[in-house]
């Protein structure tokens, strides 16, 4: 039988998934990080971006906004800002969120956090992508 490693993505609201994985790739913040069983012990921040998670010899996605990964005798934990399995995305929602934050950017106002609006934007696009 093929070895596995424990994968715990936790966001500060819930528990998103504590389940026996084969492999994840996450987005680190210097690039992404594939992680097999009985890896190198490991400490990264996460940007924006999709853990790509097998399981089984099937994939799924989950969004995730940030946060950090450890691993270590063969688990590991995400802490994400937030997370999201692809296929409990709201399309749609997630579409609307990105044209709001479209219009701010495009918007002149001096009230507009710039950077707020390239973060949802952001954030969105890669709920989107996860998505598909």
């Amino acid at each position: 039988m093929a070895k596995t490693q424990r994968l715990d993505i936790v966001t500060p609201e819930k528990v998103v998934f504590s389940e026996e994985i084969d492999f994840v790739v996450a987005p680190g913040a210097d690039g992404e990080l594939g992680i097999l069983p009985e890896h190198a012990p490991l400490v990264t921040a996460l940007k924006v971006g999709t853990l790509r998670v097998q399981q089984g010899g099937k994939f799924f996605k989950v969004a995730v906004s940030g946060g950090f990964m450890e691993v270590k005798n063969s688990r590991i934990v995400v802490l994400a800002d937030t997370a999201e399995r692809a296929d409990q995305i709201d399309v749609e929602r997630a579409k609307a969120a990105k044209q709001r934050a479209e219009q701010r950017l495009n918007s002149k106002g001096s009230e507009i956090d710039v950077h707020r609006a390239e973060i949802a934007l952001h954030k969105a696009i890669n709920r989107i992508k996860a998505a598909e």
